[in-house]
């Protein structure tokens, strides 16, 4: 299996890594109920399919999936044990109401809890989540957190820096105060915008892109219907606010899926495998993040991590794109 360098740094990470935004639960932006012995399952699996980073964050399920994350880890050795990246800025009261905060004490805090809930010393890349939330929202904190960041980098509290949702002008302002390893976009075939100026920004400035939603929170999956998405629970933030479970998204995305499962077929793979492969198509991306609620879930998308797709299939599928969706994803 090929490892990528990330950025400027010296971690090495597979072509794929393990999202846990699901394994969260029930919260603001949650996508329903989630069984934590699944969740665990779902991590013990990733880990041993060869998957070498895990992506979480302190505002899925509040903690909740930070501690999930750590208590998985826990039958590995220390050689085994995949790298950890988490993220700071979004943080929540004791009614669960979501803010914004890149302030240095809040900062600070927020990085001594995740360090404590993980159950480590150190973490190995630390990513500002938003800029700004809700998204839109003044960004005149992001200086001041990133700052801080540095800072607690040489403490020794944290390895790599990194950002997640930052545009050019965002990234360029931090660059003069510290060496940006990472940025964590939203990238699918259904949401391209990267491709405009991001990406050629960070290849040209050694800044490793790792993907978020790259199944477009599954309804590249290859398991979405109409009739599940009808089943939905109210709590799944997917039904209420992201345009492609909407009409008139909908009919062309399942359309869509049906050519990758065209392409699937001949190889013997899932949809979802050809959907992730359609993403590390490009040279500027390092690795994308998938997520799996149970470890059957990851099986359907390990295969991904050797899988790569031909030119004619790439442009068999880019033939059929329907037009990118304007919207940045809540990650």
């Amino acid at each position: 299996m090929a490892f990528k360098k990330l950025g400027n740094s010296d971690l090495e990470i597979t072509p794929i890594g393990m999202g846990t935004w699901a394994i969260g639960g029930d919260w603001a932006f949650g996508w329903g109920p989630q069984d934590d012995a699944d969740s665990i399952a779902a991590l013990r699996r990733s880990v041993e399919s060869g998957i070498n980073w895990i992506d979480t964050a302190p505002v899925y399920g509040f903690g909740h999936a930070e501690r999930i994350v750590a208590r998985a880890l826990e039958v590995f050795s220390e050689s085994e044990r995949p790298l950890v990246f988490t993220k700071c800025g979004i943080i929540w009261d004791d009614a669960k109401n979501v803010g914004h905060n890149l302030g240095v004490k809040s900062v600070a805090a927020e990085v001594d809890a995740s360090l404590h809930r993980l159950g480590t010393d150190v973490l190995d890349l630390c990513q500002i989540h938003w800029p700004a939330f809700p998204p839109g929202a003044s960004d005149d904190e992001i200086e001041e957190g990133w700052s801080t960041l540095a800072e607690l980098k040489a403490q020794g509290k944290i390895r790599q820096i990194s950002v997640s949702n930052f545009d050019v002008a965002q990234m360029e302002r931090l660059r003069s105060i510290a060496p940006i390893t990472s940025l964590q976009p939203p990238y699918s075939m259904l949401m391209r915008q990267i491709e405009d100026d991001v990406l050629p920004f960070c290849e040209q400035n050694g800044i490793g892109v790792i993907g978020y939603a790259p199944l477009h929170n599954g309804m590249l999956s290859g398991k979405m219907t109409r009739e599940r998405i009808e089943a939905m629970p109210e709590t799944d933030w997917r039904i209420n606010v992201n345009p492609a479970f909407m009409e008139p998204h909908l009919s062309r995305n399942l359309e869509l899926v049906e050519v990758l499962r065209g392409v699937g077929d001949r190889h013997e793979r899932s949809v979802a495998e050809v959907a992730i492969a359609w993403t590390l198509r490009l040279p500027a991306i390092t690795g994308v993040i998938v997520g799996g609620r149970n470890a059957g879930q990851v099986d359907g998308v390990a295969g991904a991590l050797e899988f790569r797709l031909s030119d004619d299939e790439i442009a068999e599928i880019d033939s059929c794109l329907p037009a990118s969706i304007d919207m940045m994803q809540l990650a």
